[in-house]
């Protein structure tokens, strides 16, 4: 699809406890194939580089969460991870979605739909007594 962009930078954030997660999980997804990892330990985060055609989010959380890291759990940050997880799932959903058919004439299904339906320009009296004077 023109103008969709399959390059994802995102942050995934760790949880305070246990301490030094950061630099086991960096090294855990570098194993990963198409999938840059930044570590970033100041902000117990990992910033990850991946295209959404072989990677996402949830796929990537639910892998470290597998491993068992802690991934924080704050109110904001399990909604944005809720909302890239809707984003992202909802790109993949309409790359798989074939294109819609229009016909020729975007009017031409209203012109014939129109013909069809009884509408107020509709005079049922004869034309003998439309002319009666």
């Amino acid at each position: 699809m023109p103008g969709t962009d399959l390059k994802k930078k995102r942050e995934i954030l760790f949880s305070k406890f246990p301490p030094g997660q950061v630099p086991e999980a960096a090294d855990d997804l570098q194993r990963l194939e198409a999938l840059e990892v930044q570590r970033k330990h100041e902000e117990r985060a990992l910033g990850v580089s991946y295209d959404l055609q072989l990677h996402t989010l949830r796929e990537l959380d639910d892998h470290l969460v597998d491993k068992g890291y802690h991934l924080d759990n704050t109110l904001l940050t399990k909604l944005t991870r809720a909302l890239i997880y809707y984003i992202e799932d909802t790109q993949l959903h309409n790359m798989d979605a074939p294109e819609r058919r229009l016909k020729r004439s975007s009017q031409e299904a209203y012109v014939q739909a129109w013909e069809h339906h009884p509408h107020g320009d509709h005079d049922d009296t004869p034309p003998e007594w439309r002319e009666y004077k």
